[in-house]
């Protein structure tokens, strides 16, 4: 099977409009992890996504006729764009089915380059089915992201470049995994010609469709998607790419949120360059596998994808890459109302940095307080510091691995709402359109009230809600069907230790 695809991707056409990126050595990272680390720069593409070749060898096959009909894609940022731009080169019609919850600026990216667009849906689902209807009307080509044997070796000509580019034996390969088409084509070339090469998928632990489908033996539909990384936000790896993976793929790791900000933040420093999560996602692998296997002087490339982040989104991983890095912990602490006790507290943090510091005056004998402290050894020392905190006296919650501490209680301690009998909290994702909150609101008609409401945007096709409304506990059950039957996605987070401690209700 690699051998069939070894022929396909050396005739692969995409060298008319895609480039040969450069394999670039990553000093900083190297020295730090004590191995030969290289990041293939797929960012430096002329759409800053590998994904131009994968879309412009399958278009570049099209017979005339089907050129004369144009061509269908659904995408929410990079496919969309190698399509759109292939379709320039090539002179033919290109229509785009978008999410309308697709950030603005990828929109207009794809209509600058001489698509048409149409919003459709509020997921890629919704895009993709309505693309599908397109197509049988109007006779066009569908062009899919990944699930196609031209676009799988439009993106197998990356393998093939890198074993150009490395004169040495290379030791292992890291490639991000969504829908499968850049790790299939990857790894037939690679395992065809370098078979002693570990190809190592990587993927979120909130999206981990080659992962789940690997275990199961069998294609998995996942039942609910991470946004974070929107790059590979794939509910189901492809049938063709899933086929090649089970052969050519040696293993699959998944990392967290918080890793690949730090991941991130790593290509920053090595590169000057910042790549979009799902391109910082073979970094962040790569540094995870290194740590659990204790590996040294070994040869390693990592695939840095693409770099279609939104500004906006910068933020929130500047917020998260020094959790990721272990270089920050978040913890709750309970200290004495009264002067001197945070002076106290500072001392006994001995000459460790605090990189935030919440709380409110809650009762006269003491106080919950929100702590983020500098670390610089790590897990280890976190530990350490908890246990040293806990020898003195202080009762101590470590929150560093809390979601919900860190998208929203960390912003929203200021106090507890003794009125707010009978409150549930929530946590869902919200779809960053025009009127979604309105509809919500619209749909609360049965009398419940909202004691709680903190909304955080990142940038993205989806904001995050969480939400406190006064229920009575025979309401509980219709409220979480009202969520439900609205397609929201939500976790109940009334008993989170977090939420007691800094806004809970004491009546509750």
């Amino acid at each position: 099977m690699p051998l069939n695809y070894v022929k396909k991707i050396l005739q692969a056409k995409v060298y008319d409009l895609a480039v040969e990126t450069p394999l670039d050595p990553a000093v900083r990272l190297s020295k730090r992890f004590e191995n030969n680390i290289l990041l293939k720069r797929e960012d430096l593409q002329p759409v800053f996504s590998f994904k131009i070749r994968g879309a412009y060898n399958r278009m570049a096959h099209l017979t005339d006729e089907e050129k004369k009909c144009g061509v269908v894609a659904a995408s929410a940022g990079n496919h969309a764009q190698g399509v759109a731009m292939s379709a320039g080169k090539l002179g033919i019609q290109a229509l785009i089915i978008m999410p309308k919850t697709t950030p603005p600026i990828k929109v207009e990216a794809v209509k600058c380059r001489g698509a048409k667009v149409i919003l459709k849906g509020d997921s890629y689902d919704e895009a993709y089915a309505h693309a599908l209807e397109v197509v049988k009307e109007k006779g066009a080509t569908f062009i899919h992201p990944f699930d196609d044997e031209l676009v799988i070796a439009g993106q197998g000509t990356i393998g093939m470049e890198i074993l150009r580019q490395h004169n040495a034996e290379l030791d292992y390969l890291f490639v991000p995994v969504g829908g499968g088409g850049l790790i299939a084509g990857v790894s037939a070339y690679v395992k065809y010609v370098s078979p002693q090469t570990k190809v190592i998928g990587v993927e979120p632990e909130d999206a981990p469709t080659l992962y789940k489908a690997l275990e199961a033996k069998r294609r998995v539909r996942l039942k609910e998607v991470g946004i974070f990384a929107d790059g590979v936000a794939v509910a189901q790896i492809g049938k063709e790419t899933f086929r090649i993976a089970k052969e050519c793929v040696d293993e699959v790791i998944l990392v967290t949120t918080d890793e690949i900000c730090a991941a991130i933040k790593d290509v920053f420093d090595d590169t000057r360059t910042v790549p979009e999560p799902a391109g910082a996602l073979s970094i962040a692998g790569l540094k995870k596998y290194i740590s659990e296997n204790n590996l040294k002087d070994k040869n390693m490339v990592a695939i840095e994808s693409g770099a279609n982040i939104n500004f906006d989104r910068l933020r929130h991983v500047a917020e998260r890459a020094d959790l990721g890095e272990k270089n920050e912990a978040l913890i709750a602490v309970e200290i004495p109302e009264k002067p001197g006790s945070f002076l106290a507290f500072c001392k006994d943090l001995g000459k460790r940095g605090i990189t935030e510091f919440n709380y409110r005056y809650d009762d006269n004998e003491k106080a919950q307080i929100f702590c983020g402290v500098e670390l610089r050894d790590g897990e280890t020392e976190q530990k350490a510091l908890i246990k040293s905190l806990c020898g003195k006296g202080y009762n101590v919650v470590d929150l560093t691995e809390n979601e919900m501490a860190k998208l929203h209680i960390r912003y929203m301690v200021g106090g507890h709402a003794p009125q707010a009998t009978n409150e549930q909290v929530f946590r869902f994702v919200f779809p960053e359109r025009p009127g979604a909150l309105l509809d919500f609101l619209k749909g609360l008609t049965r009398g419940w009230n909202i004691s709680l409401f903190h909304y955080r945007n990142h940038g993205s096709a989806y904001g995050r809600v969480l939400l406190g409304i006064q229920l009575k506990p025979s309401e509980k059950a219709s409220f979480k069907r009202f969520l439900t039957d609205n397609g929201y996605a939500f976790t109940e987070e009334t008993n989170n230790l977090a939420y007691k401690l800094f806004v809970g209700s004491s009546k509750n």
